[in-house]
């Protein structure tokens, strides 16, 4: 069925997450191939309206192009059954936060029970607990982003949570003083927990600070060519040692003729390759100066 962009309820809207760079392609996309798949809707109490349950991308696509109508296809079952039917054909696609806006709307829109939740869910009532607790631990503000697209649903769970748990004001500053990725958020977060105050205070005040200061750090404790070369020399002495302790306890007898004969062509090589080292080092230290 075609329908006029006017006609559509975009009520849950606020449920799916924005993502920037895959809304542009998608733009260009319907710009040059026009739109493949409809939009799943459910009938209004308006006649003239209808209530999208998916395709809340393509309508914000189809609107970008100054288009006025969009193909859909209209589900015959009821909007709350619309809604858990297409959350179970998203399957795994879902994290922590699509079920925790979803499961709040339909609490506060179809006054669903704990119980019933659950029920539907096909959870325990201390599942729907702790997703509804999202809402309430983490600041509205990180949820925004997460919504909007700034940032990502593991960030904000695996380092923002604890952090907001601790100190929500820290939480929701760091989240805003930039838009940062997941591995952003872990050296912040790491910075956060082994922190002084006043490095915690530089860590959501100036994150940006920080994470250059913690780069050139880390630049300069990268060990020097000499180390580099000493650590070979500390390993070839430590692999040495040990192939020596395995020939005193008797490994070439344990051998059969054909594993033995491998074994002395190994040892030819490598023994090769360190008399080639000696006579190198040897050359270098003689011309030294």
């Amino acid at each position: 069925m075609e329908l006029e962009l006017h006609q559509l309820e975009l009520r849950y809207a606020r449920l799916r997450k924005r993502q920037p760079a895959q809304e542009r392609q998608l733009v260009a996309s319907l710009a040059e191939l026009g739109q493949q798949l409809p939009i799943v809707v459910v009938s209004s109490a308006d006649a003239n309206r209808f209530i999208v349950i998916d395709g809340y991308k393509r309508v914000r696509a189809l609107g970008r192009l100054a288009r006025d109508t969009v193909r859909g296809t209209c589900w015959a079952m009821e909007e709350l059954e619309a809604l858990l039917l297409e959350r179970r054909l998203r399957g795994t696609r879902e994290d922590a936060f699509d079920q925790a806006w979803l499961l709040a709307e339909l609490r506060e829109r179809f006054g669903l029970s704990l119980e019933e939740l659950a029920r539907r869910f096909q959870h325990s009532k201390s599942w729907v607990s702790r997703r509804l607790g999202l809402l309430e631990r983490l600041p509205a503000s990180i949820h925004e982003q997460v919504r909007g697209g700034a940032l990502s649903a593991y960030a904000a769970m695996r380092y923002l949570l604890p952090l907001a748990r601790a100190n929500g004001e820290a939480a929701a500053r760091l989240a805003a003083a930039l838009a940062p990725t997941s591995c952003e958020v872990a050296a912040l977060y790491a910075g956060w927990q082994s922190g002084t105050a006043r490095t915690r205070e530089l860590i959501v005040s100036s994150p940006q600070v920080y994470l250059q200061a913690l780069g050139h750090a880390q630049a300069s404790a990268e060990p020097s060519a000499t180390q580099r070369w000493l650590n070979d020399l500390n390993a070839l002495g430590g692999i040495a040692r040990r192939a020596r302790r395995a020939l005193e306890a008797g490994l070439f007898q344990q051998l059969l003729e054909a594993e033995r004969r491998e074994l002395e062509q190994g040892f030819v090589r490598m023994q090769t390759e360190v008399e080639r080292l000696i006579q190198r080092f040897e050359l270098e230290r003689g011309h030294v100066g």
